[in-house]
């Protein structure tokens, strides 16, 4: 049983709904006070026929939430979103950036996992050509590791069938002694199998399926916390920050670390379904190798590490699996697990490294489903939709779990829950839909990037592949026939310009440095500090 939240004779302030013309839906906020136990249609009278509430209010701007944005903007429904902090703020852009079946997971006989995984790895890598690409791992083979070399080769060979017709190319096996990819590793491993998988700019996938959520007439406000909420007359009301009041049909609780926070303290609900926070820490060094291949890195305590080739001149490892009990906003990497992953490449890589190597460092916090796992590692990385619908109405679907290979599939699999409660609701479709500049193939790139040279002469090689790889064809737009620096503004560091900026602001929702050199970019890596606090310094001074 739900109970509403917050006294019903205290006024919530504005409320916020969508105003029909023409068949089209625009935002409409409507001054008068509200109070819980009152909706628009109760104020037809003094409102107008023509106010309607949102169908959907989305709780969470992680790649979930955004992703179910998106599928249920396109299928014709009124939707908002809301997030506290920024787009992809915590655990949808501290992910290890790839988009993989699992090949761990069939130890755990995890296969409708993995060939669900397998399947959307396919359908990504199509999405988004400018941020996804096909990669290479290779997974050295030697003394002291806990998995033979036959168990490894037959878990390959049926990862391969799981993938179906059309994959990725399939396993192969490496003399590493005459490999180019063995020239790093100490001397003592002579063997490794390579497969395919792939990789992603996570954060990047997350504002991006805002963007084309907006595309479809989704409301996407971040920095935007819902207050509190209840079910009143058929409708969802929910006060957000700043005192706005939204009357919606259905409630999506896609909160992540924070669902379990949402469902039970805001929607005054208790649930059976539990989440396991789990910390994940990454370390960045100084490149390590020069070839473009990952490398799956077996540990004694059955653990994998990566260490991947990153933003061209950097190499990122990771990832640990602790246990988070901390505060879900402050996840950060501990000395233990900054050295346990030290001592991970250091197991494999003739020229060891130290802390000394480390230029930056990040963690985020998974909200596994909890499944009563002894270990981390072991929790499952399947994901939970649990519904409830109030006698028949106004439902409330919270999202448990789920990764992000996945997250299609997982709104695709919330909105079958939901359309009982929308009859008009439209038929799936984002299994064949490019994200926003996405609308070109994968081969189509060496030419793209050559058209962006000829159109705007300043560029080098390098400056014009990171935007065509940030933003593909929208680049065009970006830079509109600038043929000169001058005409980018002002220059704050590592290629990024105002031009940029201004682009990020206007179309991605960006407003701090932070989001712009961290999320939207990984510009931070290469620009200094005060080049950072110059941004800072012109994105204050911006209007809005």
């Amino acid at each position: 049983m739900f109970w509403q939240v917050g006294d019903a004779g205290q006024p919530l302030g504005r409320y916020i709904a969508f105003d029909f013309i023409d068949g089209k839906h625009r935002r409409a906020d409507c001054p008068q006070p509200q109070r819980l136990g009152q909706h628009p249609e109760a104020e037809r009278a003094d409102l107008g026929s023509a106010v309607r509430p949102y169908d959907l209010l989305i709780v969470g701007g992680g790649v979930n939430g955004c992703g179910i944005a998106r599928d249920a903007a396109g299928r014709g429904l009124s939707v908002k979103l809301v997030e506290m902090a920024d787009l992809g703020g915590a655990t949808s852009s501290a992910s290890t950036k790839l988009i993989h079946g699992g090949l761990r997971y069939l130890e755990h006989f995890k296969f409708r996992l993995v060939r669900e995984a397998l399947q959307e790895r396919t359908v990504l890598l199509n999405a988004m050509p400018h941020i996804a690409w096909p990669m290479r791992f290779v997974l050295p083979i030697g003394p002291g590791q806990r998995r033979a070399g036959w168990m490894l080769r037959l878990g390959l060979f049926v990862y391969d069938r799981l993938g179906g017709k059309g994959s990725l190319p399939g396993t192969r096996t490496l003399k590493l002694g005459a490999d180019p990819t063995g020239a790093p590793l100490k001397p003592e491993f002579t063997k490794a199998y390579e497969y395919s998988d792939g990789w992603v700019d996570d954060a990047r996938l997350v504002v991006l399926n805002a963007r084309d959520a907006a595309n479809n007439g989704a409301d996407i406000c971040p920095r935007t916390k819902l207050e509190r909420t209840g079910r009143v007359d058929g409708l969802w009301q929910a006060e957000v920050s700043g005192g706005s009041v939204v009357f919606v049909r259905g409630l999506v609780n896609a909160a992540g670390p924070w669902v379990a926070d949402v469902l039970n303290a805001r929607l005054g609900a208790n649930s059976a379904a539990a989440v396991r926070l789990v910390r994940g820490s990454h370390i960045v060094v100084r490149q390590m190798f020069a070839h473009d291949k990952c490398y799956f890195l077996q540990q004694p305590d059955g653990r994998i590490i990566f260490a991947i080739p990153y933003e061209g001149a950097f190499t990122l490892i990771g990832t640990t699996d602790s246990d988070h009990d901390g505060p879900k906003d402050q996840a950060v990497c501990t000395p233990e697990e900054r050295d346990y992953l030290l001592e991970a490449a250091n197991r494999y890589f003739a020229d060891p490294i130290t802390a000394d190597d480390i230029v930056w460092t990040y963690s985020g916090v998974r909200p596994l489903y909890d499944d009563g796992a002894s270990s981390a590692s072991s929790a499952t990385r399947d994901y939970v939709l649990e519904g409830s619908d109030a006698g028949g109405e106004v439902p409330l679907l919270s999202v448990f779990g789920g990764k992000i290979t996945t997250y299609r599939r997982l709104a695709e699999s919330a909105l079958m829950k939901l359309r009982p409660f929308f009859k008009n609701m439209g038929p799936a479709w984002t299994a064949d839909a490019p994200l926003p500049g996405g609308e070109f193939t994968a081969s189509d790139l060496p030419e793209l990037i050559k058209r962006l040279r000829e159109s705007n002469p300043f560029l080098d090689e390098s400056w014009a592949t990171r935007l065509i790889r940030a933003y593909g064809l929208d680049a065009f737009g970006m830079l509109d026939g600038a043929m000169t620096l001058e005409a980018m503004g002002q220059v704050f560091g590592a290629t990024l310009t105002a031009r940029e900026v201004d682009w990020l602001c206007r179309n991605e929702w960006a407003r701090t440095a932070e989001d712009i050199c961290w999320r939207r970019s990984k510009l931070g890596l290469r620009m200094s500090a005060a080049e950072i606090e110059d941004l800072q310094a012109y994105l204050i001074k911006q209007p809005g």
